[in-house]
């Protein structure tokens, strides 16, 4: 998580909002990825879809069974659909998202019972550490924008 928390800290030095991920098969890192929405002018560049995209062309195929995804916040439903549709093994993530969250805070699209993938779940590692990097981006935002 440590690894993804600095991704996270690459997209607030870009004025993106601070979210990283990483996928790991088999101990290795084979993707990573910060917000990037901003950057690229594309609202699917999300850290985790950016993760997902180089860890399959790395692989060579859309399905990453076995895989891991590491991410410093809870997955919205977008990305969470993107990592059923991958076939991701397990999800760990670090801060809950009640705003957004679609492994179980505001929606379930992680495990939910009408889809047919079902992945293990690993919620709060280091969810002070990576709330406290989405509050200090949005407490500087805020702070810059009443100057």
């Amino acid at each position: 998580m440590e690894l993804a928390l600095e991704q996270a800290r690459m997209a607030a030095a870009a004025g993106e909002v601070p979210v990283g991920a990483l996928v790991i098969k088999d101990g290795e890192i084979i993707g990573r990825g910060h917000n990037r929405n901003l950057l690229d002018n594309d609202p699917t560049a999300h850290a985790e879809i950016v993760a997902l995209r180089q860890a399959a062309a790395r692989l060579g195929n859309h399905r990453l069974s076995g895989c891991v995804m590491f991410a410093t916040i809870e997955p919205c439903s977008m990305c969470a659909g993107a990592l059923v549709h991958a076939r991701i093994a397990r999800l760990v993530y670090g801060a809950s998202d009640p705003k957004a969250g679609a492994a179980g805070s505001l929606l379930q699209v992680i495990n939910h019972p009408g889809l047919n993938h079902i992945m293990e779940v690993t919620a709060g590692v280091l969810a002070g550490k990576c709330s406290e990097v989405l509050q200090e981006f949005f407490r500087n935002k805020r702070q810059q924008a009443s100057c």
